[in-house]
């Protein structure tokens, strides 16, 4: 495996694991390009790489590459489609070679299942909008943090051997890590606000209209998206043990 470059030329393999409505696809691009404007307005020089799993698309080795972060998707985690089963097999070795991953929201969730955990239908439904999380973990944070999120998916059972970072009664399990090698968050870091509100109009008839106003206007406020992203620099850049 080749050596960890300096952290001002440290090289991150983005798995990028959807793909936009062609409604937004202009604006946003995907979800591996929205994750790297977070870091580059957060200020982390990273240099990225993106990859279409969708269609099958990998490096040629991972080796090259620092660390590899998984985004976030439509699909299920646990699902039989044949993408998301190979990109299991490919996240399961990197896993065993302790690869320094983070994930995202399905990414946080594949990470898991590939782990040994629970991944399932969350029990209060569609997770949208601002939501609030308390950190609980070993590694200083803030106390609460806010951060947009869409997912009706959510890790149910800590997987063997991770520490719980960030949890919220309806996400009890909303960030964990692995030593020093993998750090995961269920909400969406990456989100803007106009995003945010684009997939909350897209929301199922289940979501009462007057959810959604509350959920929409609570996006207006600020979140801390970029401290997040400051806190995977962090953890990517500690040297290992």
């Amino acid at each position: 495996m080749s050596s960890p470059t300096t952290a001002s030329t440290l090289r991150v393999c983005i798995l990028d694991n959807d793909n936009l409505d062609p409604a937004v696809v202009d604006a946003y691009v995907s979800y591996g390009a929205m994750t790297e404007k977070m870091f580059a307005a957060a200020g982390v020089p990273w240099q990225f790489e993106r990859f279409d799993t969708t269609r099958g698309d990998y490096p040629e080795s991972f080796d090259a590459y620092d660390a590899v972060l998984l985004t976030g998707s439509k699909a299920d985690s646990f699902s039989d489609e044949p993408w998301v089963r190979t990109l299991r097999e490919r996240t399961t070795e990197l896993l065993k070679q302790r690869k320094k991953l983070l994930g995202i929201c399905f990414g946080h969730q594949l990470i898991a299942h590939c782990l040994g955990a629970e991944v399932g239908r969350a029990a209060g439904g569609w997770g949208m909008g601002r939501m609030r999380y308390d950190w609980v973990g070993p590694t200083p944070f803030k106390p609460t943090m806010n951060l947009l999120a869409s997912h009706q998916d959510q890790v149910k059972t800590l997987p063997p051997g991770a520490t719980l970072q960030a949890r919220s009664d309806f996400c009890p399990i909303a960030a964990y890590s692995v030593d020093d090698h993998v750090f995961c968050i269920q909400p969406h870091p990456e989100f803007v606000e106009d995003y945010s509100a684009w997939i909350l109009s897209k929301r199922p008839e289940s979501v009462s209209a007057d959810r959604r106003a509350e959920v929409r206007a609570a996006m207006a406020l600020p979140h801390d998206g970029l401290a997040v992203a400051r806190f995977m620099r962090d953890f990517i850049e500690r040297p290992a043990a």
